[in-house]
């Protein structure tokens, strides 16, 4: 299944959350450094990270001392879903450490986002002596501006939209800009696609299924579009990629990588333009870029079901 909206904010809340992550940067020294010194930043807002994880059992307990045995028994079972915590009264922050290192520091920066953004401090301190909870609302707001915050701390404001724009249009420079930044393949490709100048698209699926009898398929994780391929081809919504898809041919069933793939299709207007994919295996996740490399003018043109109002995808 599609993972929800993770990242949107307006323009005047995205501001306000990159102007704290800015000031930190410039507090820690962090700019122009990499990988990115996310320990450094930590220490710049007078923030620890637990010796060892709150999902660790005699950190769990000490957390929840104070609290019911039915409030400690609830919220273990809330931690199984959770990989990073942030406390605001000891102000320390605490990290399930059984995740790879790349996403260990993007969850470091989304805790300390919540710290610098004084909204959120106050309030998740206020939250924790008592009984309540915060509004679902509320809570995915604020989760939303940490994913910015820790976004724009880790790819160092537009360096990384930088760095891409000098370097080839292919798969493989998302994964040389992880290791550059310190950050997730996941993270880098979806980073790529959401600030580059060209126009181009990033599927980021689930592992490959094989099916019994034959076939294969992968269900999408998530769909993110540079805004030059938004305003072009529209935004796609696919919630699953098989070999009958028209971005079958790219799924690297029993390979690391799929060589660029020539695909054909038509933009909104119905302008036909020949699209190269491309497709790398993390283990974890499946990647696939698609860009268009050409206007063409001959006939021959796929065009899914449904993508004819860009609803769909290629």
């Amino acid at each position: 299944m599609t993972k929800p909206d993770d990242s949107s904010l307006d323009s005047m809340e995205l501001a306000a959350v990159e102007a704290r992550a800015l000031q930190l940067l410039h507090k820690a020294d962090a700019w122009g450094r990499f990988p990115t010194p996310v320990d450094d930043i930590i220490a710049a807002a007078k923030l620890r990270v637990a010796p060892k994880g709150m999902f660790d059992a005699a950190s769990f307990l000490a957390f929840v001392k104070k609290k019911t045995v039915e409030a400690a028994h609830a919220l273990k079972n809330a931690l199984s879903k959770v990989l990073g915590i942030y406390d605001a009264n000891e102000q320390i922050i605490h990290i399930d450490d059984s995740v790879n290192e790349s996403k260990q520091k993007f969850l470091k920066l989304h805790e300390t986002g919540h710290h610098e953004m004084p909204t959120h401090r106050k309030i998740f301190s206020l939250f924790q002596d008592c009984e309540q909870t915060l509004a679902p609302a509320i809570a995915d707001q604020f989760e939303r501006e940490a994913n910015n915050f820790a976004r724009f701390a880790l790819f160092q404001g537009d360096a990384y939209k930088n760095h891409a724009a000098d370097m080839e249009m292919n798969v493989k420079t998302p994964i040389k800009l992880a290791k550059t930044f310190g950050s997730s393949l996941y993270a880098s490709a979806r980073e790529f696609a959401r600030t580059h100048h060209r126009a181009c698209v990033v599927y980021v699926l689930e592992p490959i299924e094989i099916i019994p009898g034959g076939g294969a398929k992968a269900a999408v994780r998530r769909i993110e579009t540079s805004a030059s391929f938004r305003a072009e081809f529209g935004s796609p919504t696919d919630v699953v990629v098989d070999v009958e898809h028209a971005l079958g041919t790219l799924l690297p069933i029993g390979r690391k990588m799929t060589r660029p793939t020539r695909l054909i299709f038509a933009d909104k207007n119905g302008v036909k333009h020949e699209c190269l994919g491309e497709a790398f295996d993390t283990t974890r996740n499946v990647l696939l870029l698609i860009y268009p490399v050409a206007a063409l003018t001959s006939t021959s043109i796929f065009v899914p079901a449904g993508f004819e109002s860009g609803k769909a995808s290629f």
